[in-house]
This record gives structure tokens, C-alpha cells and sequence, in this order.
């Protein structure tokens, strides 16, 4: 099975005054198409900077990154924002839903900016809400939400757009540990169905034993898990 994503001796260098400090140091990645991986590390480690990496949405200072085996680096910002749209799908510690909209109107945007019909993004943005369990809450706003909901509608809105990967920061990083696990199981059960392509970091571990790969990102370098069953 060919790899969907591969990183090959990643470096990131920030310059801070006269110093330069190197966060990430030769990390190599791959994964096909329905594996799960997890990202553990102390904060500051450079975890989100490798997934904004990863994401197309900051630059290595050297190495190569290939997305279904090209590179997008001599992509101009038009089309590596395409190739962001098809291929990913974001996930973050708050929900950053849109307050005015209901659940499966901000569910529908993603595809209303990929200008698929109104009929054809409300069908599909409604099943994938009915799917993860919010049947009974599709017409309410974000306000009108618990925390664990508007996540669960992140969720669904991540993944309408069906990508090959979703990148997750801390997906449930902003709940208690009770609402968090249902989320996960939510999330985790769909992204199964769907076969997608899973990268999360997090410091949660019992979430982090769950998926197929657990590394450990520190000093820049990031090594093989104890956690992974």
C-alpha cells in the first residue's frame, strides 16, 4: 500500500535574536490511507509546529514533504490552498464554530465553499451529524451547545469535505475527562467508517494508546512510543 503522506528529515529553525533554535531535528514520517497516529511530548516540544508543517500551513527549514507522492513545494499559494482543502481536514482544541450558524449550517460551509449545491451539502453535512449523535441538536447554534457538542460539530465539519487526513491538535483537550472520551469514541468510530487518515497530538495517553502508532516528539526528535500497544 503506497504511503499518503511522507516527511523525509524535517528540520524547523526559529531565529530568536542571535540564536537560532532548531524545534524540529530529521523527523521522518509515513502513513497510508486509514492508519491512526499519535503525537505525545511536553509543551513547547514543536508538536503543532510539525502539524502546521504537515498541514501545508508553514514552511521546513529543510527536508521534503510529499502528499500522495509529489511534493508541493513549488506549488504557487493558490493551488497548495487547493491541495490543503481536497486533502485535509483541521481539528483543533476549541471548536471555532461560527456563532450565527446553526450546527449543520457551519457543518455545511466547507462544502458551500467548494460550491456543491445547498441540497447536496445539507444532506451529507446532516447524515454525518445524525451519525456522531447529534440527531436531536442539528438546528441549534453554537451558544445553545455543551462544550462536548460543539466539538462533536468540528468533528463532523472536519471530515463533510471526506479528506484522505485529518490533522488533530488536542481534539479534546478543552473538556473534562468524561466528555472527552465520549467525543473521542465519536470520533474515532467515524473516522474509522470513513477510512480516514488520522494525525493527533496530545497529552491525553489513554487516547494516545488507542491509535495504531504513538511517538514521542522531544528535543526535536521524534522517536517511537512506549505507550503503543
Amino acid at each position: 500500500m503506497k504511503n499518503i503522506l511522507e516527511l523525509k528529515n524535517i528540520h524547523k529553525n526559529f531565529r530568536l535574536g542571535e540564536d537560532d533554535i532548531e524545534v524540529l531535528n530529521g523527523i521522518e514520517i509515513s502513513i497510508q490511507q486509514g492508519e491512526t497516529f499519535a503525537i505525545v511530548g511536553p509543551s513547547g516540544s514543536g508538536k503543532t509546529t510539525l502539524l502546521q508543517i504537515i498541514g501545508l500551513l508553514d514552511s521546513p527549514t529543510s527536508g521534503e514533504l510529499y502528499v500522495r507522492g509529489k511534493s508541493p513545494e513549488d506549488l504557487n499559494d493558490k493551488s497548495k490552498s487547493r491541495l490543503r482543502n481536497e486533502f485535509f481536514g483541521f481539528i483543533y482544541q476549541f471548536h471555532h464554530l461560527l456563532n450565527e450558524f446553526t450546527a449543520l449550517e457551519n457543518t455545511m460551509m466547507p462544502l458551500l465553499i467548494r460550491e456543491q449545491t445547498t441540497k447536496e451539502a445539507r444532506t451529507k453535512a446532516q447524515d454525518l451529524l445524525i451519525r456522531i449523535g447529534l440527531e436531536h441538536r442539528i438546528n441549534h447554534k453554537p451558544h445553545e451547545l455543551s462544550g462536548g457538542e460543539c466539538q462533536r460539530v468540528a468533528v463532523a465539519r472536519a471530515l463533510v469535505t471526506s479528506p484522505s487526513l485529518i490533522l488533530a491538535d488536542e481534539p479534546t483537550g478543552n473538556l473534562d475527562p468524561e466528555t472527552a472520551d465520549r467525543v473521542f469514541d465519536s470520533f474515532l468510530d467515524l473516522n474509522r467508517s470513513l477510512n480516514t487518515s488520522l494525525i493527533m497530538v496530545t497529552h491525553n495517553q489513554e487516547l494516545a494508546k488507542r491509535m495504531d502508532k504513538v511517538y514521542e516528539l522531544n528535543f526535536g526528535k521524534l522517536i517511537k512510543s512506549s505507550l503503543e500497544n
